[in-house]
């Protein structure tokens, strides 16, 4: 017996740290970019012209290679990605995919870019209606997850479409400029320079999630809602949405340990549409209550989400009752308690659209509706916790937004009294109470 606790306590002498951290960690959502579709169906921002990228919505992409750019919210060594065919019609292959760290534009940071592959293999084919996780990739360049260095930088995830995708799975409102080569040019992800990569666009295809190998008490927040989630009117690659300024100041509070993720849809609603498909599709994605599998429950280390959402349900093109959106919320709400009755769920009250210049926005009867659901947010219980966004951008002497956040941020412009600018989104931001999301370390305290 001595010498078998001797030979133990040696094997534990020689084991690098490395193998008891491991132990500790999980696997935490780092970003999304929830799908709609099929392109070009939604609402994307600031759009370049995609006809040269991609000639025909029906064949989709054809024999070339995406360079999507995105800002993960936190920082691990290792990291692994959802490719998504939920909306297209026919099987994607996917090939020659790679991560790396952006330089600036399709530019990379030379070595860093490293090969993505699924299930051992450097090609996959994702059928129809469905998504697949890539293996984890070790992130060489990360070699503290803490560093300042980290902060703000942005990954680059390139992947090759081999053949004609049919329709494309995307998110349409990136407010974020990724890059595509000309059809035909073939696999290119490999390349850490920007020669291959002609075509901009305004939007993420086919990759709706990212996941960090993070600490055990490391953990995830999801924005879920609309276009004022999604960042309508903010700055152009500026990552000024509110749920940006709200990592931000958690970061600031608890460092690199608690994650943002953006599941706004431009155009989303909570009771409808009753159907959503790749042949019945609707600018505004799915009803909340059809993808909160998908863009909640599906990520990994979710602590808390906020649903924010509901003046698309009472605009023109949605025409609910407040019946219809107050009882898909306690549906819904219900549904996520029994799946995650350790999931904090909060409620956020719903802005004004008072006086809109949108066709489908803006009419004292939507108003109505919009004060009616904010009392039952405020008032129900049906949440764990309330953040007051009403109060935190309207003009109470008009009604409609305070002046200073209506001209809109991505290309100048008057605004549209719906959504609010980056100066609105910033106020929105700080009106959040971080104590809503307080880390596992100090809830055990």
């Amino acid at each position: 017996m001595p010498w078998a606790i001797f030979a133990i306590v040696a094997i534990l002498l020689v084991l690098p740290q490395s193998a008891f951290a491991e132990s500790g960690q999980k696997w935490v959502a780092s970003w999304a970019g929830s799908v709609q579709g099929p392109y070009p169906v939604g609402n994307p921002s600031a759009q370049p012209d995609q006809r040269f990228a991609f000639p025909s919505a029906e064949t989709g992409a054809k024999d070339q290679t995406f360079r999507l750019i995105l800002r993960p919210s936190i920082w691990g060594k290792q990291a692994r990605m959802r490719f998504s065919n939920v909306f297209g019609t026919q099987p994607v292959a996917i090939d020659g995919a790679f991560v790396g760290l952006q330089l600036g534009g399709p530019a990379l940071v030379k070595g860093t870019n490293r090969p993505i592959t699924f299930a051992g293999k450097t090609s996959v084919i994702v059928p129809a209606g469905q998504s697949i996780w890539s293996d984890p990739v070790g992130l060489g360049f990360v070699r503290d997850p803490d560093a300042a260095e980290l902060v703000g930088r942005k990954l680059a995830v390139s992947f090759h479409v081999g053949g004609e995708s049919g329709p494309m799975t995307w998110h349409a409102k990136a407010l974020t400029t990724s890059y595509v080569t000309a059809p035909g040019a073939g696999a290119k992800g490999q390349s850490e320079d920007e020669a291959a990569f002609a075509f901009s666009t305004a939007s993420w295809f086919f990759l709706d999630a990212v996941e960090m190998k993070m600490p055990s008490d490391s953990f995830a927040v999801v924005a879920f809602g609309d276009s004022i989630t999604d960042g309508t009117a903010s700055t152009m690659n500026g990552d000024d949405r509110w749920p940006d300024v709200l990592a931000r100041r958690l970061r600031t509070l608890h460092g690199n340990r608690i994650a943002v993720v953006n599941a706004g849809i431009g155009g989303n609603q909570i009771a409808g549409p009753a159907e959503y498909g790749p042949l019945k599709p609707f600018a505004g994605g799915p009803a909340a209550e059809q993808r909160l599998d998908r863009d909640v429950l599906a990520l990994s280390g979710v602590s808390a989400m906020i649903w924010f959402e509901g003046i698309n349900d009472f605009s023109k093109n949605g025409n609910a009752s407040v019946d219809a959106v107050t009882g898909t919320l306690k549906r819904s709400v219900a549904a996520l308690r029994a799946r995650r009755p350790d999931m904090a769920i909060i409620g956020a009250t719903v802005v004004t659209a008072l006086g809109s210049s949108s066709a489908a926005h803006g009419s004292p009867e939507q108003d109505d509706k919009r004060k009616a659901l904010n009392d039952f947010i405020r008032t129900s219980n049906l949440f764990d916790g309330v953040i007051d966004f009403d109060k935190a951008v309207i003009d109470t002497s008009t009604g409609g937004l305070k002046p200073e956040f209506v001209p809109e941020s991505t290309t100048g412009g008057t605004g549209d009294k719906l959504h609010p600018n980056r100066t609105g989104y910033l106020a929105m931001g700080q009106a959040i109470d971080l104590s809503l999301f307080k880390s596992r370390r100090e809830a055990r305290r």
